[in-house]
């Protein structure tokens, strides 16, 4: 019998990054809320345009969001740094034997 309160998602188990299409949704998801965020910044710079220097800096904020987002939709996560399994030779010391010197 299933116990009607566990969850049903498998567990990840690997390491493995995220499938290209879910990065990519990512990345859509983070660019349309940047891009959101713009608009509401230049409906209130309407809304305070008797305070000036609050409209300005709005309007200021909000001119850097297109590039923003662009910017971070474009990016990609960042590769794991994967270290290579190497073979390290074990250094032994040579003995130290008594040797004859031929004097010519």
């Amino acid at each position: 019998m299933t116990n009607p309160e566990r969850d049903s998602t498998p567990v990840l188990i690997t390491e493995a990054a995220p499938s290209y299409e879910e990065q990519v949704a990512a990345r859509k998801r983070k660019y349309a809320i940047m891009m959101g965020a713009r608009i509401p910044c230049l409906l209130l710079a309407m809304v305070f345009y008797q305070t000036w220097w609050l409209a300005l800096a709005l309007i200021v904020l909000s001119v850097p969001l297109p590039w923003m987002a662009v910017l971070i939709a474009n990016d990609r996560p960042p590769r794991k740094a994967e270290k290579a399994n190497k073979f390290v030779k074990e250094h032994r010391a040579v003995e130290a034997r008594p040797h004859q010197v031929i004097e010519g």
